[in-house]
């Protein structure tokens, strides 16, 4: 289940102001912000091996439409599983607070991962799933968590040709709020 989780920054312990679980409340929230988030259908029959040209063509309906409402140059897929052989250094990297000077787009294919956004006073948890597309605008602070043992696709769209590229800000303040690990210990023993 998707899931947004609102926290006060003020401290140095940091404080759950609100948690949404309903896609629409969601992107509600993050509409204050500018932040978009949408439910898609991710209904491509795809098998865990599937390439990025297959993903990209699976879902290119999509991807086509947004090329063309919002100007991107290039698409790429972004593909984790728990034994991917760079699992590590590619989260540390993502754990880092960072900012890029075009938004960033991501639809989740298959599996989930958190986005971070720090705004102002707030940090924004949002727990993405499949079907879920969010969209970061540039320049926002915000750091992405994939987990010990990533599970996920993503289509990732960029309006450079360049792809992703991160400016980071060296806060060490993703340490201060759980991890996806936490998260999903967090919310096992909530259901329990």
């Amino acid at each position: 289940m998707s899931e947004l989780r609102i926290y006060s920054v003020e401290h140095d312990q940091p404080r759950v102001l609100a948690v949404y679980e309903h896609g629409k409340d969601i992107a509600a929230e993050l509409a204050h912000i500018e932040v978009l988030f949408e439910r898609w259908e991710a209904n491509a029959d795809l098998d865990e091996e599937a390439s990025q040209d297959e993903v990209i063509e699976a879902y290119h309906e999509s991807i086509d439409r947004l090329m063309q409402k919002y100007g991107f140059q290039s698409v790429d897929v972004v593909a984790m599983h728990p034994e991917h052989p760079g699992k590590e250094e590619l989260r540390k990297k993502f754990l880092n607070e960072h900012v890029h000077s075009e938004f960033e787009v991501r639809f989740f294919v298959d599996g989930s991962g958190i986005f971070y956004i720090h705004r102002d006073d707030k940090v924004y948890v949002v727990h993405c799933k499949r079907g879920d597309l969010i969209s970061v605008p540039a320049g926002y602070k915000h750091w992405f968590d994939m987990g010990s043992e990533p599970s996920f696709k993503a289509i990732r769209l960029f309006t450079s040709a360049e792809g992703w590229v991160a400016n980071f800000t060296d806060d060490p303040i993703a340490s201060r709020f759980p991890n996806m690990d936490e998260f999903k210990r967090e919310r096992l023993a909530r259901a329990g």
